[in-house]
């Protein structure tokens, strides 16, 4: 149960530090943003920390929390898609989305006993 807090924990952090950079738009966001070919517009950014914190809240509330993993899912994905598109690093940009979606559902397969019981662990 504590190690389900701790990697939710983690992932929410991250994920609303992520979200609230996007919704000012600091200028690392917006650069990184045109170096990966969304260009550096200031509206696409603060959109794309709108749907991080929504989905990181609904991941955050216990109730909500099945859906909101699977939104931060998707989210998630299209990020590995993007990184992958402009040919970033494997390990560290690529991947990097899969190892936060590994957080976010171990961190809830661990605190929740409904999903344990939906997708039991089997050696």
């Amino acid at each position: 149960m504590w190690l389900g807090r701790l990697l939710s924990g983690s992932a929410i952090l991250f994920l609303l530090f992520d979200g609230a950079i996007k919704l000012l738009p600091l200028p690392v966001v917006t650069e990184t943003m045109d170096r990966i070919g969304y260009g550096s517009s200031e509206t696409l950014a603060r959109t794309l920390g709108a749907i991080t914190m929504i989905c990181t809240v609904l991941y955050a509330v216990p109730p909500t929390s099945f859906v909101g993993a699977i939104l931060l899912t998707g989210y998630l994905g299209g990020a590995i898609a993007s990184h992958l598109r402009i040919g970033s690093p494997l390990f560290t940009h690529i991947l990097f989305g899969l190892y936060l979606g590994l957080m976010v559902w171990g961190g809830l397969w661990l605190r929740d006993a409904k999903l344990r019981q939906l997708l039991p662990f089997r050696t």
